[in-house]
Parts: C-alpha cells; structure tokens; sequence
C-alpha cells in the first residue's frame, strides 16, 4: 500500500497531556556527567537475531567493567536457566565497586526468582516494570489505572520484603513505568509516588525511578518537558534518582537524553552505539564523547575505541555502522579535496600552536574530537579517492615521507592521484598514494631494496658525478655527469649558482630553455643529521605548464640538484623534451 496523501485520516499528533509555559531546562547547561547503566546485556541482547552465548556476554562484561561502567544490567534471570545462570557468574566475578543490575516483570513468582539469582552479591539493583499508558493498559493488559497502581505498590512491597532478608547484600531498587513517554503525567506521578513509600528510599540509597521513552513519541523538547515535570513535582525529590532509557524510534534519542538531563535526568541507560529493540537504545557512546568534547571527562574510557567495536561486534554479530558517531570507520575520514584541506591546514596550525606555546587546546577543522584520544592513527583521518583534492594526497606524503610539498606541486600531484583512482575506480591505498609520488618524481632510495629494483628497470638520468668552481664573484661553473641505462651525458654549464649553472648545462644539452621558477626546500626530521628536501618547478621551452622534480640529500645543494635532474626526468616522461 503507497503513502497516504493525507497521513491526518490514520495518524495523529502526539499529546503529551502537559502543558510546561515555565519550562527552566532551556537556559541550563550540562555541567556533569551522569550516572551511567549499560543495558547491552539485557535491552541490548533480547534485541539481537542471534541472541550472545555465555562467553560472549563474559567478555562483554568485562568489556563494560574496563570501559569503566560501575551499573550493568546483565540479564532477565527469570526469563531462562542461561539469564540466571550468567546472573550467578556476574555476581561472583563482578568487581565490589560495580553494581549488578537485574531485570523482572510485576509478577511475584518472576521477583522472588530475580532476587534469588543475586544471593551473594556486594551490590545489586532489582528493577522491575509495568506499562502505565493507556494504550499499553487497555490493549494489552486490560487494567486499568488503579488495578496498575495496585500491582506496582505491590510488587515493590515485596522486593522490599525479599531483599531486607540478604542485608549482606547492599541492594537498590528501581522501577519503571513502562510508556512513561505516552503515560498522563499524573498518573505517572501518582504510580512512582505509591512506589516509593511502599520502598522508603533515603538521601544515601535513593529510589531509582526509570522514566523510558519506550517507543520515542514526539520531539526531544517534550520529552524534556515530561522530565522536569515529574522531577520539579516528585515528592522527596533529594531520595529520588532520575534515570532515562530514551529509544530511538524517531532517530532523536540521543538529543532526547541530553535535553532530559537539563531537566532534571541523573542517570542515563542505553546501549554502546546504539543497540536495543527496534531502532536501539540511546547510544551511550555518542552521549559519552559528546560531553568529553565539551570539556566533561564522561567517567567512561573510550582510549581503546577500535577493541571496544571489536568487542561489540564479534558478540552482537551485527556491525558498527561506518558513520555512527565517534566510532564509525569513516567519521573522521575526509574525501572531499577542501575538507582534506581545510583538516591539513588546521594540523599545521595545531602542531605549530602546541610547540610554541603548550597550549593543547583543540581546534581543528571538521574534527570536534581528536582522533588520537580514542586510538586513532591520523592516518585514518584523510582518505583520497577521484573527489580528493591537493590536500588529501599532500597530508599523506607529509606524514609518511615527511616531505611538506609546494602549493603547485600539491595540485600537480592531484592530478596523478586523481587519474589513478578513476583508473582503478576505488579509493587510494596510503601505500598506493607513496608508491605513486616516488614513480611520478623518480624519489628512489638506492638503500631501499625494493626502490633498487625499481631503478634497474628504468631507463632514467642520475646524477653521477659533478665538479663545481668559480668563474668570478657572481658565476660558478659546473661539469656534471648524468647517466641513464642507455647513455651518459657530460653537462657544461655556468650560472649564478650550482642550481642554475645545472639548469643552463641541460638546457644547452638539450638546445631548448630549462628555466626554473619554482625551487623550495627544508629539511627532514630535527637532528643534526637531517637529510635535506629540494622541490624544483621547470618551465621547458614555450610550455605553459611546470615540471616538477623532487630531491633528497644530506647535503642542501645537491638535493636541489637531484630535484632538477628529477624535473628533467619528468620532462622526457611528459615528451617535453
């Protein structure tokens, strides 16, 4: 069946049944952390096709324990033997300072088997549930609102009853209502209130009240709303601790969670990026990190982020999408030619900030984070395919070959990259971008093995041997000799200088102009024993366009002059000469 024309005649808009004019979340900002639960072994693993096995969940586990998660929720015990018995190997193997969180439904005999699966434990949350919307009553349950407050006070009641008898056990309580976001505020209100004195929390152990959104109703604001409305209006608000479990249905749980957190939220549970029914659970990950790049250290480690994907995707068998926040492969890759620019711009800019000042403050171009802070190589970070532009390539040789090429020489080089992927139809390998720039500028090592195979098959000048002298104050003269696989060539030439007195031999060799208009150069590396690089643009004859040669020496005089022997082998490649 197609779209309806008028969508109005089968869905309507969302009424929150709230109505918030002094709304105070808008003017606060996040300041803090908050209180963090991992639900990726319970929300997370009831969602998944194929549901982890008892050691996957192990090593997740322990995964959730290094990251620094000090609340997990781990299974529904008394849904299946496997959920209970992961349950007793959480409690015998979690460390004292983590609290081992269970999941029932309002059903006695479903309680009394939870609280059994905890026996023993240092510190462990029972967390039961009950839908309280009207729709979830009428459709589903067939109770109405008092049958609902009846069965919530009850149920509390009796955890209460059950875990006062284990006091070895430091046990807190929490319970949602269930479609808190399609819930008549009210009624939540009235729910949670019976719930709390029949559990009679204190300032130092506090009722956990989960308000889920879950299925996401409408816009992150009125859920916000929802949020302070029962925070400003919940009696004994000081032993009452507000916790989020927003869904992603409408693709805004996670904005939905930071703007409930203005508004009174404390604790926030969800799964690493993103998993859970249907769309997922908000995305622990991205509200982690999105903190730590405003400043606030989130109390969760995420240095090691390529093993923590690795964790969750060999268990979860489903994989981290490529652009998810922070963690996708691709997040802080750049393609396009003025984002690649923009990005090796800002490093420069950052690294000579740094050196000259300390300051490490972090401002770069396209990247709120730096990727260096979750273990990322900044090789990742700029990806060159046929949409690279100059700076995308001329990153890659800045870092692998430390040679920081000339504006002009960057676009030359493009034009290469850019052939050779169209060519190849597929983004460019690093190792591919280096194998291409030392071909295209014949920059060969004769220490390199493999760079000498290379030169065997190629008929190419080198410079073999040159003697330099003084012809007066201002000239110099020079007698070189260049050797290729076919011939040697004797050079004659004098100029202002040993650069130009080669130029003029082979321009006089050749019979035809060999001008140089662009010649830069710097040295590789700090120490004293630094090798020196010389870029040489060529204009030969009447072209308009520049040939470029690249040199590497010790020695500053005779890299420029292997840059113009470089130029000239380009030349004769480019049958410019």
């Amino acid at each position: 069946m197609p779209m309806l024309k008028d969508p109005s005649v089968k869905y309507k808009p969302f009424d929150p049944q709230l109505t918030l004019d002094d709304r105070q979340w808008p003017s606060k900002k996040l300041i803090s952390p908050p209180r963090w639960l991992s639900t990726d072994l319970r929300d997370g693993n009831q969602s998944l096709p194929d549901p982890m096995s008892v050691p996957e969940k192990k090593l997740y586990f322990q995964e959730l324990v290094k990251i620094g998660f000090k609340e997990i929720e781990v299974a529904f015990p008394s849904a299946s033997q496997i959920d209970f018995d992961f349950t007793r190997w959480c409690v015998e193997n979690a460390p004292k300072d983590v609290s081992i969180q269970v999941l029932s439904p309002c059903r006695p005999d479903l309680i009394k088997r939870t609280v059994e699966s905890l026996h023993g434990a240092h510190r462990a949350t029972i967390h039961i549930y009950l839908a309280t919307s009207a729709c979830f009553r009428q459709i589903v349950f067939n109770m109405s609102e008092d049958e609902t407050l009846a069965k919530a006070t009850e149920c509390a009641t009796l955890v209460k009853e059950l875990t006062s008898k284990l006091p070895e056990t430091h046990w807190s309580f929490e319970f949602s209502p269930e479609t808190f976001s399609d819930t008549s505020p009210q009624f939540a209100l009235r729910v949670c209130e019976s719930v709390k004195n029949a559990w009679s929390p204190t300032v130092e152990n506090p009722i956990i009240f989960n308000l889920p959104a879950t299925v996401e109703m409408s816009t992150p604001n009125v859920y916000a709303d929802q949020i302070e409305f029962f925070s400003r209006n919940i009696s004994e608000r000081e032993k009452v601790c507000i916790s989020l479990h927003p869904h992603n249905d409408r693709g805004c749980a996670v904005a939905a969670a930071e703007l409930a957190q203005l508004a009174g939220a404390d604790r926030v549970e969800g799964c690493l990026f993103g998993n859970g029914e249907r769309t997922g659970s908000v995305d622990l990950v991205t509200l982690a990190l999105n903190l730590y790049t405003q400043g606030i250290h989130p109390n969760l480690d995420f240095s090691d982020m390529a093993n923590v994907i690795e964790v969750v995707e060999k268990c979860n068998k489903i994989p981290v999408h490529p652009r998810a926040p922070y963690g996708g492969q691709l997040v802080v890759c750049a393609f396009s030619g003025s984002h690649q620019d923009a990005i090796k711009k800002g490093f420069k800019k950052y690294e000579e900030q740094v050196q000259k000042t300390g300051d490490i403050t972090w401002k770069m171009p396209y990247l709120p984070l730096d990727p260096a802070d979750i273990g990322r190589t900044y090789e990742a970070i700029i990806r060159v395919n046929s949409q690279s532009g100059k700076g995308g390539a001329s990153w890659i040789i800045l870092k692998n070959l430390e040679l920081d090429l000339p504006r002009d020489l960057q676009i030359d080089f493009s034009k290469f990259v850019q052939a050779e992927s169209e060519w190849k139809g597929r983004e460019l390998k690093t190792s591919e971008i280096i194998s291409l720039f030392k071909e295209k500028y014949f920059l060969y090592d004769e220490n390199d093995e493999n760079d000498n195979e290379t030169i065997a098959m190629l008929d190419i000048f080198h410079l073999t041997n040159y003697i330099l002298s003084n012809e007066s104050k201002k000239e110099r003269k020079i007698k070189a000799i260049i050797n290729s696989k076919s011939k040697q060539i004797d050079l004659i030439g004098t100029g202002n200088g040993p650069i130009s007195a080669l130029a003029n031999a082979i321009s006089e060799f050749f019979k035809t102009k060999f001008d140089v208009v662009h010649y830069n150069e710097h040295t590789l590396g700090t120490d004293s024993n630094s090798k020196a690089v010389g870029y040489m643009g060529i204009r030969v004859g009447s072209s308009n366009s520049i040939t470029w040669g690249v040199g590497v020496d010790e020695d500053v005089t005779e890299a420029g002059m292997i840059a113009l022997i470089s130029a000239l082998n380009s030349a004769i490649r480019d049958k410019k000469l």
